[in-house]
């Protein structure tokens, strides 16, 4: 009998050391996660961008943000041609859907104002970025002295950051999380296993309410029924499996779908095309 791999939880690792300062307003930091390991909820008076180099994370984030409605608890699950932004102050902690290596960037909350960056939203990695961000050094403090010349080139560097995540395209990948606990509950466990019940019903009896109290719960707390959340969830997995070259028929499989034209059917109802072509534009 297959044994599930184990979860293990880790506390923040040491944010306040990568904290930016008016000399460093952008700093950058690398960690390896093994599948399935946490970072524990936290928090910063500095704004975020997680994403990873291998592998696929997901974000939870928690509270209030100022341009957030009704509240700015969601998940993401994003892959590495994905990053989170997170506005600071903004609880969150991070999972490894599977080995990856996590880049963080830390930013001072002057450098990109404005309404568009004070809620967390998934953003496009342009290749660009991907490689300034892996050139940043990543260095706690106290940091080393830097020659002129060092210097220079990481303030050239820190612009471009900020100059790609301008041009960087905002995608609807975040899932809205409840606050009731027991449709929390619920979702906390699509999450994990997305494709292990197809529908309402089945899910309903596990949690053990009839499927019109979940239904209720879906439009009161979210704003949408279990089909539309249960669709933009299985998008979500789905962009994540086509980022490793799982064929469509895997993913199909792997999300609880009889056959592959089930699926297809479902991403096209929800997006308005095909896999092919919703994959190739995200």
């Amino acid at each position: 009998m297959a044994t599930r791999p184990t979860r293990r939880s880790f506390p923040a690792y040491l944010p306040e050391r990568f904290a930016p300062t008016p000399a460093r307003p952008v700093r950058a930091k690398a960690r390896v996660l093994e599948h399935l390991a946490d970072i524990q909820p936290h928090r910063h008076d500095w704004a975020q961008l997680v994403f990873s180099m291998t592998g696929a994370v997901r974000v939870n984030t928690e509270g209030i943000s100022a341009a957030a409605w009704p509240a700015a608890s969601a998940t993401y699950i994003v892959p590495p041609s994905r990053a989170v932004w997170i506005p600071a102050g903004l609880e969150h902690a991070v999972t490894a859907i599977e080995r990856c290596d996590l880049r963080t960037l830390y930013l001072a909350p002057r450098l990109l104002p404005g309404d568009a960056w004070a809620a967390g939203r998934v953003l496009e990695v342009s290749p660009l970025l991907r490689e300034l961000v892996a050139a940043l050094p990543g260095l706690p403090d106290p940091l080393p002295p830097e020659s002129a010349d060092d210097a220079e080139r990481r303030a050239g560097i820190e612009h471009l950051v900020l100059a790609e995540l301008k041009r960087a395209r905002p995608l609807a990948l975040g899932v809205a999380l409840p606050q009731d606990a027991r449709l929390r509950r619920l979702c906390e466990a699509m999450l994990r296993e997305p494709g292990r019940h197809a529908g309402l019903d089945e899910w309903a009896t596990e949690a053990g309410a009839s499927p019109r109290t979940l239904n209720r719960l879906f439009r009161e707390q979210l704003g949408t029924s279990f089909a539309q959340w249960r669709s933009q969830l299985l998008l979500a997995h789905a962009l994540t499996l086509a980022a490793r070259g799982r064929p469509m028929s895997h993913i199909a499989a792997e999300l609880g779908y009889a056959s592959a034209s089930a699926f297809t059917a479902m991403v096209k109802r929800t997006v308005g095309m095909p896999p092919s072509r919703f994959f190739a534009e995200a």
